[in-house]
């Protein structure tokens, strides 16, 4: 009766510490989420920074999100692409820039299989801190609806291990969708998810933001 007691009070304490290991993980993340918005709110801001002109910097209140859901924060494989191979990319104007797909992201989400190309540019490869940038531009079947028609983009880094997390909290809208001065990178059909992802930056609306 005592052994059994001490078993069943063991278990109790590592579910306890593992219930509480996945709060904290959670806390973290949604810190993460948290500073990542404020971060990008404040560029919006900045008048060196900020797409807005000065008329909508004026009126601007923050930028329009999903609520923070962690089940669109999602473990994920990163595959290297071993021989990458350079090609154009189209954008929102006649403007075709170089980016080289440098490898493969591989996560499930809602029980589903989903793949994303991971892209670098050899132009931005040449500036100071962006050695590790990487790009990831994707659609999904909110375009159009609550999210900008062209697509939304991810930003990634060069990882140290194939096991990386994929965050849809931080996706963001690209310029051309707050001002016409601008040409952005259209994501290639490869980068389609044939789902909705209801997580990150929603559709701008001038004149309507949150």
């Amino acid at each position: 009766m005592m052994q059994h007691t001490v078993v069943k009070l063991t278990l109790m304490i590592a579910v306890s510490a593992f219930s509480f290991q996945l709060q904290a993980q959670d806390e973290a993340a949604i810190k993460e989420i948290t500073e990542h918005r404020k971060k990008q709110e404040g560029e919006f801001r900045d008048p060196a920074k900020s797409p807005l002109d000065k008329k909508d910097r004026r009126k601007f209140k923050g930028l329009n999100y999903y609520p923070i859901d962690l089940n669109y924060r999602v473990k994920a494989t990163f595959v290297k692409n071993e021989k990458p191979v350079l090609f154009k990319m189209k954008t929102t104007t006649s403007r075709l820039p170089d980016y080289v797909k440098y490898g493969d992201i591989y996560f499930l989400l809602d029980g589903e299989d989903y793949k994303l190309e991971v892209y670098q540019s050899p132009d931005l490869l040449k500036r100071p801190g962006f050695e590790d940038y990487l790009f990831i531009p994707f659609t999904d079947e909110t375009n159009g609806k609550d999210t900008y028609d062209v697509g939304r983009y991810l930003e990634f880094h060069i990882p140290v291990s194939e096991e990386v997390t994929l965050d849809f909290n931080q996706c963001y809208n690209p310029y051309c969708s707050y001002s016409d001065k601008y040409s952005c990178p259209i994501p290639p059909e490869a980068n389609h998810l044939p789902l909705e992802i209801k997580a990150g930056e929603k559709k701008y609306k001038k004149g309507l933001l949150h």
